[in-house]
């Protein structure tokens, strides 16, 4: 990833409610929640929830798609993967107390097939 791509990501998330957005996209997985349920779970307004899932969609962290009358939003999870290794390619000078937690992490994310993604409470 090349650092301009790297800054529009970070800036996106650089705020408190996309970031929230963010979070909950990630969290819900694959099948993405629509519109209306980010705005009830978060207590967003929807022309602030339209605004901020327009700057994550430009950053590119985040996918819709139409599913009848709703948008459906999920988190790009190619994008994520993508900024986690462009923030971690030089980690600490290969310093193993300090990489291999993250490199755990990781490494979880990477052998994850939907099996790891909780349950999400209800609204």
């Amino acid at each position: 990833m090349e650092s301009k791509p790297a800054v529009n990501m970070l800036s996106a998330l650089g705020h408190e409610g996309r970031l929230a957005i963010y979070r909950l996209l990630v969290k819900a997985g694959p099948t993405g929640v629509a519109a209306g349920e980010i705005a009830r779970t978060l207590a967003v307004l929807p022309n602030s929830l339209s605004a901020n899932l327009n700057v994550l969609s430009h950053a590119g962290l985040i996918v819709s798609r139409r599913e009848g009358r709703s948008i459906i939003y999920s988190a790009d999870y190619g994008a994520m993967s993508g900024l986690l290794g462009f923030l971690m390619e030089d980690c600490c000078n290969g310093a193993p107390q300090i990489c291999a937690p993250l490199s755990a992490i990781v490494a979880k994310a990477e052998a994850c097939d939907g099996t790891c993604l909780t349950e999400r409470e209800p609204a």
